[in-house]
């Protein structure tokens, strides 16, 4: 994912790069304009992972693969230079707006439901109001609501009930004035476990409902 914010004649870049699952790292080239200086910091993503990048002009490439890392070109031409990793505090002075201008990280909230229903445990009950709370907070737009169950059962009847679990949240939320278009509903059975068990197996914590609040 990339943002980008640009000054004058001058290209300023953030790039926030996460690298893929192991032993594949996520790779990105970048071009630079003909025209001014170019900056290019490589920022972790979300989840706090470093993918690399490849900064190309007319003058050559250079590779930078750490978090705070910064590519410079005075233009299309020359040759590219790396700095040292950056301080937090200086890339806070640099790009300040860009990084304030960025949406916050979504929200996960799970839901945990009684044997074989539709019914939220009591704790889960209380969590429910904080997810309200925080679709409020942040004006979400954008919410998905992904029902599942555990191993007891047979297939075909727990797609159903993840189903039900999913769509009972999804009513809750409407009650709550939250825009039905902006919730997007997915059920997976017992097929997506968060605790891995045979077949036949009662998991609490694999009868739930993840509700991602962006």
């Amino acid at each position: 994912m990339k943002r980008a914010a640009v000054k004058a004649t001058s290209w300023v870049m953030l790039l926030f790069l996460g690298a893929c699952a192991v032993p594949e790292v996520k790779t990105e080239a970048v071009p630079v304009p003909d025209a001014g200086r170019t900056q290019v910091v490589l920022m972790p993503d979300q989840d706090g992972k470093v993918g690399e990048v490849t900064v190309r002009n007319r003058g050559g490439s250079r590779k930078i693969n750490q978090a705070g890392q910064m590519a410079e070109a005075k233009n299309g031409t020359s040759a590219i230079s790396t700095q040292a990793p950056l301080a937090e505090g200086d890339i806070n002075k640099v790009f300040g707006a860009a990084l304030a201008a960025l949406p916050k990280k979504p929200v996960i909230f799970i839901l945990y439901f009684k044997t074989d229903s539709t019914e939220l445990t009591e704790a889960s009950q209380t969590t429910l109001s904080s997810v309200h709370a925080a679709i409020s907070d942040r004006q979400s737009q954008d919410i998905s609501v992904i029902g599942h169950t555990d191993r007891t059962g047979e297939k075909s009847y727990n797609v159903a009930l993840s189903r039900s679990r999913a769509l009972k949240i999804k009513k809750f939320l409407i009650s709550k004035s939250v825009n039905p278009s902006i919730i997007e509903v997915d059920y997976h059975g017992e097929a997506d476990p968060l605790i891995k068990t045979p077949d036949g197996v009662a998991e609490p914590r694999n009868r739930r409902v993840e509700v991602t609040v962006r």
